[in-house]
């Protein structure tokens, strides 16, 4: 009998190439071995999660005009990734991030349905535009569009795709391979799509899919990705992981989604954590601040400051105070990385009065301002957090970023999982073959229902008959 206690969701994010990962510990591993990838997703189906997903960034990035250090990894293709994952793993969701600015309609919706065939159902699509124009040089001519028309060509993109993924009925072709007949109809694949940034018509190469449509993952914070994702995602990643204002985010977007003809259970709210495990709060706690201190290496310390500064400080001493001079807000000395201070003077001037306050140095400062939300403490402790998290409304669930590859979530799926299982707030075995099954998503909605959020910010496609 359902008592009303929620049902916890974990996803796996693979760490990747940040400043995050611990790469100086001796148990780190290659991040683009396909080993490390299959380690990682198999560790979490071995563990009943949802799903696991790749980020992607369409350029290597650049600082001060080479190529970033941790770059020069390079950035392997998470569809070929995904692709082989479907091989290695049975009920896994399997989530890619693509960049609309950076992509056609076509090309996407045809790689996520033929993701979502050879992983019987299990394919997510993580949407993002690009930050700018640097990242996006590699895909576009002629720029990138400004920030408000990249939501806008983002929400008509993601429609295009409902189209095409729409264009197929789900008996569209059947086939009677003992008799050698097929029957076939003739509509299928047919679309036609004219609106402000797309204007295609063809036929559809990939039939109907067994989810119709991935599920749709959407990160982003602001107001214009709250609207978002309130009109065309399933699922929300945000950073808001303190109780109070996970609780006010949580609210907020769920509120949305009436205007656009959806219930709150069909958007799912995921804040991003780390986790660190102990044999009691205390040795945690000493873990943690270890960890910290291995991802705020000195070099990584400027390197992070010089984000927000724009200059040189390659002759800052990392455990001195921080640069008398201002930010240079000139040029971009950093290429390639989303801008995560909107106002480097009044980002400086917070800090200046945070390392006085507190006495920190450059090195110091920068581990403090840079942590994320971090589930600290011992099994039990964080299996308690994250379903106090869940049942109080603060979010349906968690995307955890382990600081290792590939072994990193090993031990979280060995003792806090269990402890979730104990509880009865976590599947003891997959229930569903589909990630929109595991995530408790009605079926695939249709093209129309997709935008929106283009009607809300004034780019609603126009809609022509095929033929």
């Amino acid at each position: 009998m359902d008592d009303g206690t929620k049902q916890v969701i974990l996803a796996a994010r693979f760490p990747g190439v940040t400043n995050s990962t611990v790469w100086s510990d001796p148990a780190a591993g290659s991040q683009i071995d396909f080993s490390s990838f299959a380690h990682l997703a198999r560790t979490a189906e071995a563990g009943k999660f949802d799903f696991f997903f790749l980020t992607e960034s369409p350029r290597l990035r650049e600082h001060r005009g080479k190529i970033h250090d941790l770059d020069v990894a390079g950035r392997p293709n998470s569809f070929t990734v995904l692709a082989a994952l479907a091989a290695v793993t049975t009920h896994l969701g399997l989530g890619g991030t693509i960049a609309a600015t950076c992509n056609e309609p076509y090309e996407v919706a045809r790689q996520f349905a033929t993701l979502d065939h050879l992983s019987a159902g299990r394919a997510a699509w993580n949407v993002v535009t690009s930050p700018d124009a640097f990242s996006s040089e590699n895909f576009r001519r002629g720029g990138v569009p400004d920030r408000e028309d990249r939501y806008g060509r983002t929400a008509e993109f993601v429609a295009t795709c409902r189209e095409l993924w729409n264009s197929w009925p789900g008996d569209a072709v059947a086939a009677d391979t003992a008799a050698g007949t097929f029957m076939r109809n003739t509509a299928a694949g047919t679309f036609a799509h004219r609106g402000e940034h797309f204007d295609i018509s063809g036929h559809f190469n990939a039939p109907a899919s067994p989810q119709g449509h991935p599920v749709i993952i959407q990160a982003g914070d602001s107001g214009g990705g709250k609207e978002f994702a309130a009109a065309s995602a399933d699922a929300v990643c945000t950073r808001h992981s303190a109780l109070r204002a996970g609780q006010a985010f949580y609210a907020d977007v769920k509120s949305r989604l009436g205007r656009y003809g959806r219930r709150p259970s069909d958007l799912k709210v995921l804040p991003r954590a780390t986790f660190v495990l102990g044999d009691s709060a205390a040795d945690a706690r000493d873990r943690a601040r270890h960890i910290r201190r291995q991802q705020v290496s000195p070099q990584t310390a400027i390197l992070l400051l010089e984000q927000v500064w724009n200059r040189d400080l390659s002759g800052y001493d990392p455990d001195g105070p921080l640069p008398s001079a201002d930010p240079d807000t000139s040029s971009a000395s950093i290429q390639g990385r989303t801008r995560q201070h909107a106002s480097p003077l009044v980002t400086a001037r917070r800090w200046r009065a945070l390392a006085e306050e507190k006495q920190l140095s450059i090195r110091e400062l920068i581990i403090e301002v840079t942590g994320r939300q971090s589930l600290i403490g011992t099994p039990a402790q964080v299996a308690e957090e994250i379903s106090s998290f869940v049942q109080s409304d603060a979010a349906d669930g968690f995307v955890l970023v382990p600081h290792l590859v590939p072994a990193g979530l090993d031990e979280f799926v060995a003792t806090v999982v269990p402890r979730l299982q104990e509880r009865g707030v976590f599947r003891a075995e997959y229930e569903t073959d589909t990630l929109r099954g595991h995530l408790g998503l009605g079926p695939a909605r249709c093209a129309h229902s997709g935008t929106g959020m283009a009607a809300a910010t004034g780019h609603q496609p126009e809609r022509i008959a095929a033929g």
